[in-house]
């Protein structure tokens, strides 16, 4: 995005995202805010960018914003999906992840209603992580099942590194009955991530919203 700014502006032109995902995440939804020159116009430069961006990224939308507004710290509300397939496909294997056998769906949404709220996630954080705490309120923690796939989703302030990729992985322990709702709460509690279970692979993980407030927004 960087390179791409600079050929357009002819001249060095730094971005900062929302925040950083795991090597083979993916965004349905990304933000990043950058400092251009006055003098332009949104629906050219999103045209002109397409040439110019790998095959994978698009731009989709340029707002102007207040000369404060910072794409990471404003950011108010965070939404992710995480996608599993039942059915072993030959295309698309790098979007979902794939599960021979399904889980208890009924008795996971029961454990996920354990997270909804203000919690401490240190049991879901990856340990090295430069945070001045591991506080995120939950606003939206469900599984969703149709046919051959399922799709977590989960909405929060904010969200710690990994925190998605480990909470789907012990919620996954709970559907399989490795755990039970009990054993769930003790980990969310125990603060130690030693406690949770594996981090599912990154393909099946989506950025899917970032939310500012209004005000940071010109009209």
């Amino acid at each position: 995005m960087n390179k791409a700014l600079a050929i357009l502006f002819k001249r060095e032109i730094e971005t900062i995202g929302s925040g950083r995902t795991d090597t083979g995440v993916h965004a349905t939804e990304q933000v990043f805010h950058a400092d251009l020159p006055d003098s332009i116009e949104e629906e050219t430069i999103m045209n002109k960018m397409i040439g110019l961006l790998p095959k994978d990224i698009v731009v989709n939308q340029i707002k102007l914003v207040s000369e404060s507004a910072h794409a990471r710290f404003d950011a108010i509300r965070r939404s992710y999906e995480y996608h599993i397939h039942f059915r072993r496909s030959p295309f698309h294997v790098n979007e979902y992840c794939y599960l021979p056998k399904k889980p208890d769906f009924e008795t996971i949404n029961k454990a996920c209603q354990l997270i909804f709220g203000k919690h401490d996630f240190t049991s879901f954080s990856k340990v090295k992580t430069s945070v001045n705490n591991f506080n995120c309120q939950i606003e939206q923690a469900e599984w969703q099942v149709e046919d051959e796939k399922a799709i977590f989703y989960e909405t929060a302030n904010r969200f710690l590194r990994g925190m998605v990729r480990a909470l789907v992985g012990t919620l996954l322990d709970v559907g399989y009955g490795k755990i039970n709702i009990e054993e769930f709460k003790k980990i969310l509690l125990a603060k130690d991530r030693r406690r949770a279970g594996q981090s599912v692979p990154p393909q099946g993980l989506y950025l899917c919203e970032v939310r500012y407030p209004e005000t940071i927004f010109i009209k």
